[in-house]
């Protein structure tokens, strides 16, 4: 004998984008799981996973466009496969009546515990899903606590340089004015390797762990500041919430104002910098202040990527975070040559984003999450704490570079 989750929810948003929120890969991020693949065909693969170790794989087997989708569920653990059952009434123009059943599930007590998990997933992700296609935040997102840092990379090479006894942990970039480290005393190269009693590897483990805290709550924080051992209590913020525009054009020129931020941070700080102290490398893996300005100039590039990725709905999947290779830097900055030439390919590679943020599909722009999703990235906190952070560096190298 077996039972079943019955969902029936009503959306206020069209019946083709409630399809879409449960076939494309790049929409069922934005709601349900943190990474998805998927093949729309009956027998195509139907993959979803989240940072917490759960994934689902399974195949669909019943696909009618705009009306029902069906799919096998092989969650990680459960004792056997299951299968959930979509089916979508419109009710409108922009309202439609949502069926989801998840069928299959075990009645003995070996089920129970993953038909609990499976019953409060199921109820905060429609509660999500409603959220995103409705109004556009992802309540994962606004509700996760923050620590207030930044992090940059660290491996054997870093912790001999800053003195740490350990290969693995996280390294402090950055902190951010006014938030949780810098309040709690965290400062940048610690090397975070515990939070909350858990270990601190990467990246996704530390979004997984924030997700079971609040805003308020107090986490314990085991570090290393050079060969020191130290910890600390840290009570978590609120993650502060950009104001998302409601067009294209306000979102363009929003982006506009923080680029200009960003760009008087770089052009005070490159003031008298000649081109042998722009070429000046702290140490043999250590980027020059022209690399950095080329770095810069990659990651308006990638956004710009980022941009056409997500709206064609086919983001790029890998498995993990991807470093910075020093050769890309190295090409850049040999081919552009001077720092002026430089600053100028970052501004011309700022006004295409500009342009291109400007210019956003409609049918983009309608599906609320996506658009909502894309300006969050582009807004938050962390884009100007990123330049911040080379400014930093180039004033670093400039000191080293005078005083040599």
């Amino acid at each position: 004998m077996t039972r079943s989750l019955k969902y029936i929810q009503p959306v206020n948003a069209p019946v083709s984008q409630l399809f879409r929120a449960f076939t494309n890969a790049t929409a069922l991020r934005e709601w349900l799981c943190d990474i998805a693949t998927v093949d729309l065909k009956p027998g195509g693969r139907f993959y979803i996973a989240w940072h917490n170790g759960y994934y689902v794989c399974g195949e669909f087997t019943i696909i009618e466009p705009q009306r029902r989708v069906f799919w096998t569920w092989h969650g990680r653990g459960e004792p056997a496969p299951t299968r959930v059952e979509v089916t979508l009434q419109s009710s409108g123009e922009s309202s439609t009546l949502l069926t989801l059943e998840h069928l299959g599930l075990g009645n003995t007590t070996i089920w129970e515990k993953a038909r609990e998990e499976m019953a409060r997933g199921w109820n905060n992700a429609l509660k999500n899903l409603a959220s995103v296609l409705e109004q556009g935040p992802d309540l994962r997102i606004i509700n996760r606590p923050m620590l207030g840092v930044s992090f940059g990379e660290f491996d054997s090479r870093r912790a001999a340089m800053l003195g740490i006894p350990v290969e693995t942990g996280m390294r402090v970039e950055g902190v951010f004015e006014g938030f949780s480290a810098q309040k709690a005393g965290l400062m940048k190269n610690d090397v975070l390797i515990a939070l909350g009693g858990q270990p601190c590897n990467d990246f996704p483990g530390v979004l997984r762990l924030l997700e079971s805290y609040q805003a308020g709550d107090t986490l314990e924080v085991v570090f290393y500041r050079g060969a020191e051992k130290k910890q600390l209590l840290l009570e978590l913020s609120q993650r502060p919430q950009p104001k998302i525009p409601s067009t294209p054009q306000a979102l363009s020129r929003a982006v506009q104002s923080l680029y200009a931020r960003a760009n008087d941070m770089l052009e005070e700080a490159l003031q008298g910098v000649s081109e042998s102290e722009a070429e000046f490398k702290p140490a043999q893996e250590e980027w020059s202040i022209k690399e950095v300005i080329a770095h810069l100039i990659h990651v308006e590039r990638d956004t710009q990527a980022y941009i056409n990725d997500v709206v064609f709905s086919q983001e790029r999947v890998s498995d993990g975070y991807s470093d910075n290779l020093n050769a890309r830097v190295a090409a850049t900055a040999s081919v552009f040559r001077t720092t002026s030439h430089l600053l100028d390919e970052l501004k011309r590679a700022e006004d295409e984003t500009i342009f291109l943020l400007r210019e956003l599909p409609e049918n983009f722009v309608a599906n609320k999450g996506s658009f909502w999703r894309l300006a969050f990235q582009l807004l938050q906190l962390e884009f100007p704490a990123h330049t911040q952070e080379h400014v930093d560096q180039i004033r670093a190298n400039l000191k080293s570079a005078r005083a040599g």
